[in-house]
């Protein structure tokens, strides 16, 4: 190592600068973005928005204050930018507009609820909203003191999606779309039930009507994955039904001469291993017959999603919807595979598939200019959370407009190896290997095998701090993408569907034999750990194998009867391991429960949870903790992190993070060092 250089730290997590939304001025010129830090003093999140010119050069920081402003979108004309801000109330973000030539920023709305999504109108004189009102019970206690003071009574609900990881227990509102005049902040509501939602509202380019999607089942809750397309006139007026494909869809775009819609979907409902594809639909107001959906990306057996893992999660990560060309000619979309996320373009009648980004990286949040010449995008890799590039779509001249966390020029972070190998059956599988700074070939080093979560994800070519930490450590940390996962295919993923546990478990144990044949690695000293689906494979595989010393196994789940109705996914989480309800078939669920196997395991185990995990409830780490204690009779910890939710490693509170990289390591220490 470089004696100017240093190693990563968990302390470091403190450092970094996250952008968190990105978009390209309609004329091409600048980029507008928000950035975020962390308050160390307070363990706060602040964001503020950065401006950069297309062109390069200095970005200039464009709001400033301890707030969280987010979310920005130029108006039509380009004169204002839209965006989201906590800056008059810390607990009730509002929309705030600001001259693009910089100056005050004015509120714009003043609503007691949450905004999820919104959009500018094709005149500019309006945004539509997605918003769910604040419940006239939670109103009513915050203007009176003593009811106040006393907290909530009691929760009453009627529907089983009652609660949500991140958000908690959920109000008794909707989400619903309205209006909001861009000059007076005239906020007027435009659909309302008390049984369904309507999301994700977009303006016909004549802006003459708006398409939302929205789930009418009798009950949404158990017609889940039921999701249609509707419309609306964007005065108000009578909803009606828009027809597409059968299966799933979300993220509904016009083009530009509003005659197709594109989206994303999958071709079947319930169904959760399948490719998510690109759909075009034409669209006519007075249509009466349902238009034949085309599904543009069948034949090429990949997944449309900015999704490879990361624990410096930024909004500009995000899944950008389908984006068309100023003349409808083409749609760009993002695509996982191999462990990249690459911005893809097609041709509206599904020729000419085109890749605009780099291999071997992560590319999130992108934008069009008005004339369709440039692009700005996000792109992360290994050994960068993540910048601004522009992109010029003529020549393919690409450039990157931002430099954050310059001080990770002066760590040395290790080197990755990347390896293709082949698993129990002959299947093609994708591994890398990281070895520590300083690192020695003739010295035999600990390892630790890292486990994804979903299983529907994948690792690869974006900053993990974790690897680096373990790494900066002294251990090797080698990390795979087994099947279940995505990236690779539908038959790739849907290989463990209904069987968690079988191929999954003989991928990652294939992987650790090929890495025990290195010579720096010893194999008496390898350690295993992973979160939620990874925590759960953590605990399997110590429950069928004792070649691991140590495991931390992370906001796990370890029993599939118990988890049935308590996760915020409640009913549904269990269909991936059998279709049929714990309740009606016990055994499948028990045989596909790490619990089960504990009582055989040797390996010395930390179970790390979140006390508001609703994804992976607590009583999950816990059934584990008092297994591994009481029958395994292990050396067995626990840590608690009170109000953090399933994400604790990506966005728990900063502290908190760093607490539990340390307890990782010291378990890891305690056994294989």
């Amino acid at each position: 190592m470089s004696p100017e250089k240093r190693t990563i730290t968990a302390e470091d997590l403190y450092n970094f600068q996250l952008l968190t939304g990105l978009e390209i001025s309609p004329d091409g010129k600048w980029v507008i973005y928000a950035r975020q830090r962390v308050d160390r003093k307070t363990e706060k999140k602040y964001s503020n928005l950065w401006i950069v010119s297309t062109e390069g050069g200095e970005p200039r920081q464009f709001t400033y204050g301890d707030q969280r402003d987010g979310r920005p979108r130029w108006s039509p004309d380009g004169r204002q930018i839209a965006f989201i801000s906590n800056r008059g109330d810390e607990k009730q973000p509002q929309i705030y507009l600001i001259p693009a030539g910089g100056g005050e920023a004015r509120p714009l709305t003043d609503l007691k609820g949450e905004i999820a999504a919104f959009e500018w109108s094709p005149d500019g004189r309006k945004l539509i909203l997605q918003f769910r009102k604040k419940d006239a019970e939670a109103l009513e206690r915050e203007q009176d003191e003593q009811k106040k003071k006393l907290g909530i009574v009691a929760r009453h609900y009627k529907r089983i999606n009652y609660k949500l990881d991140g958000a908690g227990f959920l109000p008794q509102e909707r989400w619903h779309i309205w209006t909001v005049d861009a000059e007076s902040g005239e906020a007027a509501q435009l659909t309302d039930h008390e049984i369904y939602d309507e999301t994700d509202p977009v303006w016909s380019p004549d802006g003459k009507w708006i398409l939302f999607t929205s789930n009418r089942a009798p009950d949404p809750d158990i017609e889940y994955d039921s999701e249609e397309f509707y419309l609306i006139p964007a005065a108000g007026g009578e909803i009606r039904k828009l027809p597409a494909h059968g299966g799933s869809k979300m993220f509904p775009r016009f083009s530009p001469d509003g005659r197709w819609i594109a989206y994303y979907g999958t071709e079947l409902r319930r169904t959760w291993w399948q490719n998510t594809s690109l759909y075009v639909v034409p669209f006519e107001p007075s249509q009466e017959e349902p238009a034949p959906a085309r599904n543009l990306t069948a034949e090429f057996d990949f997944n449309v999603s900015s999704g490879v893992m990361t624990d410096l999660v930024g909004g500009a990560g995000e899944l950008t919807p389908p984006t068309w060309s100023p003349g409808g000619e083409r749609i760009y979309f993002p695509v996982g595979r191999h462990g990249s996320s690459r911005i893809h373009s097609v041709r509206r009648d599904g020729g000419d598939l085109q890749v605009h980004t780099p291999d071997k990286g992560a590319a999130g949040r992108f934008s069009l200019d008005r004339a369709g010449e440039r692009m700005a995008y996000f792109f992360a890799t290994m050994t960068d959370p993540g910048q601004i590039y522009r992109l010029d779509l003529s020549g393919g001249d690409s450039a990157p407009l931002t430099a954050l966390n310059p001080w990770l020029r002066a760590v040395e972070l290790g080197e990755v190896e990347e390896i293709w190998f082949h698993g129990r059956d002959g299947n093609p599988l994708q591994g890398w290997i990281l070895t520590p700074p300083d690192f020695d070939p003739s010295r035999k080093y600990p390892a630790i095998l890292e486990i994804h979560g979903g299983p529907m994800a994948q690792y690869g070519y974006f900053f993990m701090h974790e690897f680096y930490y373990l790494a900066a450590q002294g251990y090797v940390v080698f990390f795979s993408n087994p099947r279940g996962g995505q990236g690779y295919g539908e038959a790739h993923t849907k290989f463990i569907y209904g069987v968690w546990g079988d191929a999954d478990y003989a991928d990652l144990m294939s992987w650790t034999d090929l890495v025990l044949t290195r010579n720096f690695v010893d194999p008496e000293r390898v350690g295993v750990t992973g979160g939620s689906y990874g925590g759960y494979m953590t605990l399997w595989v110590i429950g069928h194998t004792g070649r691991f010393k140590a495991a931390a196994a992370q906001r796990v789940v370890s029993n599939f009867i118990s988890m049935w109705g308590t996760s915020d996914m409640n009913w549904r989480f269990t269909s991936l391991v059998g279709d049929p309800p714990p309740l009606e078939d016990l055994e499948t669920a028990w045989n596909h429960s790490p619990l089960k196997y504990l009582p055989e395991a040797t390996t010395p185990t930390l179970i790390i949870h979140s006390e508001e995990d609703h994804r992976c409830p607590i009583e999950q780490g816990e059934q584990a903790f008092v297994a591994l204690k009481v029958l395994a009779k292990v050396d067995a910890e626990m840590v608690r992190f009170p109000g953090e939710p399933h994400g604790l490693s990506r966005v728990g509170r900063t502290d908190r993070r760093i607490v539990r990289l340390e307890h990782i390591r010291r378990w890891m220490d305690k056994y294989l060092h």
